[in-house]
């Protein structure tokens, strides 16, 4: 026993460390201004017909949707650091979900800048609609993730005084967060080498655009689906509180609310993620009243 703590201690302290992260930061960020000019070098070779490759996506038509491929690099740093909060802070970890599914949004906003419409009949055009929603719903999500994390730490101000049992839990969420890191990655790498083998360089028909979007992605939440449900099962070991219990069991839903909204688009998707945020903070919020209360 003694010997898989000191294992899964010195595989956490390697890639989940500070030092690490802060390299990772680096390395993440090159790499996405990198693939920014690399991406826009792409899209002027094409405007003048350097590249001869008629294209039908989005992505290669304007200069201003070169941001999304930066973009996505960041959000991978993000999901790294969703693993790296993990065993720190449960609302943290939460919270890292939510900045991801934001930051998904303001990605594709980038996207429709480059294909906005701008007529007088903006409210009757489905790609304008479409970008109003997504625009209110990063104002409406920063802010609740704002409220979320303020709420957050003062629960985790309340929780000082069980240590003990919050260091038996701490040393379980390493383990997850050691599976999970290759887990990502594996995933990562097959969809990425899924993606790029359904290109057909003879073809001129690029995957849609809300595929590329929800690339990863939607397995990704999956898999925090069952991450939180674990969590929620290991809880049960270290409290029995019943507010704890409904605080937990509140975010694996908020958790399949996200999932959802990768199943569906348009305004039913933004609706479902807001809702999730809404509901996430809801919880969080009538969980620290019962602690107030004891």
């Amino acid at each position: 026993m003694t010997k898989n703590k000191k294992i899964v201690a010195f595989l956490f302290n390697k890639f989940l460390s500070e030092s690490t992260r802060e390299k990772t930061e680096k390395i993440i960020l090159k790499i996405a201004l990198f693939s920014f000019f690399i991406h826009l070098a792409i899209i002027y070779f094409m405007k003048f017909n350097y590249i001869d490759y008629p294209a039908n996506s989005e992505l290669l038509k304007n200069p201003i949707s070169a941001i999304y491929t930066p973009f996505s690099f960041i959000l991978i740093y993000e999901v790294y650091l969703l693993i790296y909060y993990l065993p720190k802070s449960f609302t943290t970890y939460i919270t890292k979900q939510y900045e991801i599914i934001t930051l998904i949004i303001i990605r594709k906003l980038f996207k429709d800048l480059a294909a906005l419409e701008l007529t007088e009949n903006w409210f009757e055009i489905k790609g304008d609609l479409q970008f109003t929603y997504d625009l209110v719903a990063s104002l409406l999500l920063f802010y609740l993730i704002f409220i979320f994390q303020k709420n957050g730490k003062q629960k985790a101000i309340s929780e000082e005084n069980s240590k003990s049992i919050i260091e038996k839990f701490v040393e379980n969420k390493k383990l997850i967060a050691v599976i999970l890191l290759p887990l990502f990655f594996v995933m990562a790498f097959y969809t990425l080498i899924g993606w790029s083998a359904g290109i057909s360089m003879s073809s001129s028909k690029l995957p849609t655009f809300e595929s590329i979007n929800n690339l990863f992605f939607d397995q990704f939440f999956t898999v925090l689906i069952l991450v939180d449900v674990v969590l929620l099962l290991i809880s049960f070991f270290y409290t029995d509180q019943f507010h704890k219990i409904i605080r937990n069991s509140g975010f694996v839903i908020s958790t399949i609310l996200i999932r959802m909204s990768f199943g569906v688009s348009g305004l039913i998707s933004t609706i479902l993620i807001v809702v999730a945020v809404l509901f996430g903070l809801a919880i969080l919020r009538i969980h620290n009243k019962y602690e107030k209360n004891s």
